[in-house]
């Protein structure tokens, strides 16, 4: 996955004079806290935000644009027009969700952080499509919102004391018009806080779009946890930044969309299929729980109907 060109863009412009091994060493002293979902150092300048922009823009992008795929594929008619992007940060959100649905006419980006809402209003120059015309606004998640047909909150629950999140994620639905978006890092931390906040949206009367494909508990034991990939592609900047060797980077993220429509859609492929000379053996959720189904690669017809099924996919 890539960004869009004009993203690409923008952001080169945003680069040009920046001293890279100034922007290297900024980006080394946040990385290890990113790996954690959590910030761990304050971003209060122009070099700090450019740093925060190259190393994590990308993968917050490729995360909210494989979980708005996930949505468009089992709402095919959802065409929001109205976007709440909630801690924005540098508009990777806005970014995903506008190139998903072009439709979308408003977009408010809210964030707590001054250098990050610059940054992002740096970004969405005239070839931004909609999003030339957001609302970047000061605000963060306890911020009187206003409501939208698509709310996100990507890689934000994080940042929050564990006993908040729940009341922030009911928050956030009484703001969402058709759906809401939560992604987190694909860590166990990451999945409990996803998973807190699917219970009590449930409660809250919402159903769930993906990636349950129902609204019951959720089946998983202790030591597991729900999570995805998302192959991205990396810049020379990008690879600088990360000290990469190769040429792409692999996002774990976790994730629950909410919809007030339900959905439903069958059973989603938790794991990498298994493949064997036998067959393909697939680690399924649905709503009668966990379980596997394996194909033999002698049904023809069934195994050329899910060989390409991966990891994520509905089955």
């Amino acid at each position: 996955m890539q960004f869009p060109p004009p993203l690409t863009l923008a952001l080169e412009a945003l680069l040009e004079g920046v001293p890279r091994k100034e922007l290297a060493a900024a980006a080394q002293k946040m990385s290890a806290g990113y790996r954690q979902g959590e910030t761990s150092a304050p971003i209060t300048t122009p070099l700090q935000a450019a740093a925060y922009a190259v190393a994590r823009m990308p993968a917050t992008f490729a995360a909210s644009s494989a979980v708005f795929a996930r949505l468009a594929d089992v709402m095919p008619a959802f065409n929001p027009r109205s976007l709440l992007d909630v801690g924005a940060g540098t508009g990777a959100a806005s970014w995903a969700a506008v190139t998903q649905w072009p439709d979308i006419a408003s977009v408010i980006m809210l964030d707590r952080n001054p250098a990050l809402r610059t940054l992002a209003r740096r970004l969405v120059g005239p070839q931004a499509g909609s999003l030339i015309n957001a609302e970047i606004l000061a605000g963060d998640l306890s911020a009187e919102k206003p409501k939208a047909d698509l709310v996100v909150a990507s890689y934000v629950l994080a940042e929050l004391p564990e006993d908040q999140v729940v009341s922030v994620a009911r928050d956030l639905w009484q703001a969402t018009f058709g759906a809401l978006a939560l992604v987190e890092p694909g860590t166990p931390d990451g999945f409990s806080r996803i998973r807190n906040a699917r219970a009590a949206l449930i409660q809250a009367g919402a159903h769930v779009a993906a990636p349950c494909t129902h609204d019951h508990d959720c089946p998983l034991q202790e030591g597991d946890w729900c999570h995805f990939s998302q192959r991205l592609a990396r810049s020379r900047d990008h690879m600088r930044l990360k000290d990469a060797t190769v040429p792409f980077e692999d996002e774990r993220y976790s994730y629950v969309v909410v919809t007030r429509e339900k959905v439903s859609n069958g059973a989603r492929i938790l794991a990498p299929p298994l493949e064997t000379k036998p067959g393909l053996t697939f680690k399924l959720c649905d709503e009668t729980g966990l379980h596997a189904r394996f194909v033999a690669a002698r049904d023809k017809g069934e195994y050329r109907r899910v060989r390409k099924r991966g990891w994520g996919d509905l089955f």
